[in-house]
């Protein structure tokens, strides 16, 4: 909790006291007012209507003292008004109020401004690093809304668009995947150097090299300047630690499976892009492809 200091307490206390004096001398001059109101209106009917002064002065059949009397009370009920409601409520520190509550719109609305430049300054700092690694261990992934992104090392959704991202991105690289992931695939991977890890000493895969850790998959890559890995989840949970980038297709749907990726810590991972995809003819649901770089 602001504690005040001896000054700001001094001055509201002024402020307040002043306010007080003014409110009374408004309420004097009202009150001087219907007093004045109420002599004029007995004055002017005395006039007209006992000593006959001005009788024959009339306005629309009415006497000039009832349109004294009619035109003084607007004026007065006018002023009561203003006392009891205008003034009440529209008065100096209204306004002062009013005028500190859009300063602290505007402050709000410039510290968010700030915010953003300095996510912005961080994330393009963030691209600037990674552009400048001489190597980029790459996640490529897709994953449901609850994380699922298999089920019986099988694939659970069909998206032309992202099956084209993956292709696009990995073309030319190393491709790094867990035994079961390289047996769910019909051969390996074109135009791609297929690593598979795996514990069996003893396994052979045709167009693909064998290894049995991921630190071998990337000794295997160390030439290569994006190597992906590909799944499957154990493989993703070991390698969360040492890679740099994922790149996400996230499934806006939940799904039932027994493989899953792991949770994105938004503490060690900053989005840097997002391209959001609806459902058509082609896809049965909506998906974005998400960029996240590990924070340094």
């Amino acid at each position: 909790m602001k504690v005040k200091s001896n000054s700001d307490i001094d001055n509201e206390q002024i402020e307040q006291l002043e306010y007080a004096q003014k409110r009374i001398r408004q309420k004097k001059f009202l009150y001087s007012h219907f007093v004045f109101f109420i002599f004029g209106c007995a004055i002017s009917s005395s006039l007209d209507y006992i000593f006959n002064v001005g009788s024959d002065i009339t306005l629309l059949d009415y006497s000039w003292s009832f349109w004294i009397v009619f035109c003084w009370f607007f004026i007065l009920i006018f002023h009561v008004f203003k006392v009891y409601v205008t003034d009440r409520f529209i008065n100096s520190r209204w306004i002062k109020n009013q005028k500190n509550k859009l300063i602290n719109i505007q402050q709000k609305e410039i510290e968010s401004i700030k915010e953003k430049m300095q996510l912005e300054s961080k994330i393009k700092a963030e691209v600037e690093f990674y552009n400048k690694k001489s190597q980029l261990v790459t996640i490529i992934v897709a994953a449901s809304e609850n994380n699922i992104i298999g089920n019986k090392n099988k694939l659970i959704w069909h998206l032309s668009n992202d099956l084209r991202r993956f292709k696009e991105l990995t073309k030319g690289h190393h491709v790094i995947m867990g035994r079961k992931t390289f047996e769910s695939m019909p051969r390996a991977l074109p135009n791609r150097t297929n690593v598979i890890i795996t514990r069996k000493k003893d396994y052979i895969a045709e167009n693909a090299i064998v290894t049995n850790s991921l630190e071998g998959a990337l000794s295997i890559a160390s030439e290569d300047p994006q190597p992906f890995i590909i799944g499957g989840g154990e493989i993703y949970k070991i390698a969360m630690d040492i890679s740099d980038r994922i790149e996400l297709t996230r499934v806006h749907h939940h799904f039932e499976g027994d493989t899953s990726f792991p949770n994105i810590d938004k503490s060690k991972w900053a989005e840097t892009k997002k391209i959001t995809n609806k459902k058509d003819d082609n896809h049965n649901y909506d998906f974005t492809f998400i960029t996240y770089n590990k924070i340094k």
